[in-house]
């Protein structure tokens, strides 16, 4: 399977990687797999018995800002503060080597491609960024960048004065990504991204696309459901879906058992 990927990667004209929260685990971001596994990363929410959804809930910005920016500021933090694992620039190579064009598609709000150096009008972010405010009732449709310092108390993940604000009408802003029960979710960004990625499709449908996924889970499947969907529409495409609990995809299409950077590694040695 590995060699199959390896001669896919090496004939492809076009790349299109789609990514879930597995490709940040190998630069040691958690990926929330399940109520432990979101604990496991942050202790404080475990004492409190809320867990991700909980966390994930747009009315905080309302009824306890506090608790939301904690959760959010924090994230924010962490963000800023990871570095990319060398998958990111395995795959750069690729696409410099054979002059390809390409296109990210992700559900991780995280910045993660951008600070690898990927271009951001080659980038659909199906669920918004973290890097990116919006107002919270929302009294408009502007984004902004977020440029906030955020100070977190460890022992109750509650963020400390000042709050960011909207600047239009000085409500509690928030982050422009799509929560759970999220009716406030302002998506044009995200819109103008996939607006792009389906012309980008167009021009290349007819050509040899490599669609990389990578740590894509099935509990929230619209990464997978995309690759899946270019993989079975378009004569010339082939997925690679690398994964390490589900990986499975029919033929043509490749699954590789392994985390993200463990199988860019392997695929990246079979054709030095």
């Amino acid at each position: 399977m590995m060699k199959r990927a390896a001669d896919v990667v090496r004939e492809a004209e076009v790349f299109v990687v789609t990514a879930g929260a597995g490709m940040g685990v190998d630069s040691g971001l958690p990926d929330f797999r399940g109520d432990r596994g979101f604990w496991h990363a942050y202790p404080a929410y475990a004492r409190l018995g809320l867990t991700f959804t909980d966390c994930a809930n747009p009315q905080h910005f309302s009824d306890d800002p506090a608790l939301g920016w904690g959760f959010y500021g924090h994230r924010t933090n962490l963000y800023r503060d990871t570095v990319p694992h060398e998958g990111f620039q395995i795959i750069k190579k690729w696409l410099t080597r054979k002059g390809a064009e390409y296109f990210v598609v992700t559900s991780n709000v995280d910045g993660q491609f951008q600070k690898a150096g990927y271009a951001d009008d080659r980038i659909l972010e199906v669920h918004g960024s973290i890097h990116w405010l919006q107002c919270q009732t929302p009294c408009s449709r502007t984004v902004w960048g977020n440029n906030e310092a955020f100070r977190i108390d460890a022992a109750t993940m509650r963020a400390r004065q000042p709050l960011p604000r909207c600047p239009e009408c000085g409500e509690v802003s928030r982050p422009n990504i799509l929560m759970f029960g999220d009716w406030s979710w302002l998506p044009d960004r995200a819109r103008m991204q996939e607006n792009a990625f389906d012309r980008f499709l167009r021009a290349h449908g007819d050509r040899r696309i490599a669609v990389i996924e990578l740590g894509a889970g099935s509990a929230i499947p619209t990464i997978r459901a995309t690759s899946e969907r270019i993989g079975w529409h378009l004569e010339q495409a082939t997925v690679i879906r690398i994964n390490p609990r589900e990986p499975e995809i029919k033929e043509p299409h490749i699954s590789l058992t392994c985390g993200a950077l463990e199988g860019l590694q392997a695929i990246d040695a079979l054709l030095e």
